[in-house]
């Protein structure tokens, strides 16, 4: 038999912000790093509210800092204002400085 699901098993973001994935097949410890990134990118303050509290502020910072290798623009400035860091302590900033460049 498959293991119940209980609140402490899973955040409490709404569904629209998962509309590409099937929502209560998430595997929200597993899949933190699509979590995180998503929740970045689209979340309001009462969704990373919710991130933080499930994930804990450690494990996003780590995510960002080490695993999360791509996030938009205005997700990292958004996540540097929010954390008071550099883009410089992001993987997804360092990551994307390596990238070739269009010449023109």
């Amino acid at each position: 038999m498959g293991k119940k699901v209980t609140i402490a098993d899973k955040p409490n973001f709404p569904k629209f912000l998962f509309w590409d994935f099937r929502f209560d097949e998430i595997e929200w410890r597993e899949d933190y790093l699509t979590v995180i990134a998503r929740i970045i990118e689209r979340g309001n303050d009462e969704e990373w509210k919710e991130m933080l509290r499930f994930y804990t502020k450690e494990k996003v910072l780590a995510a960002l800092r080490n695993e999360i290798a791509y996030l938009p623009d205005y997700a990292i400035e958004k996540a540097c204002a929010y954390f008071s860091l550099r883009k410089e302590d992001l993987l997804c900033y360092t990551k994307n400085l390596w990238k070739p460049k269009h010449w023109i």
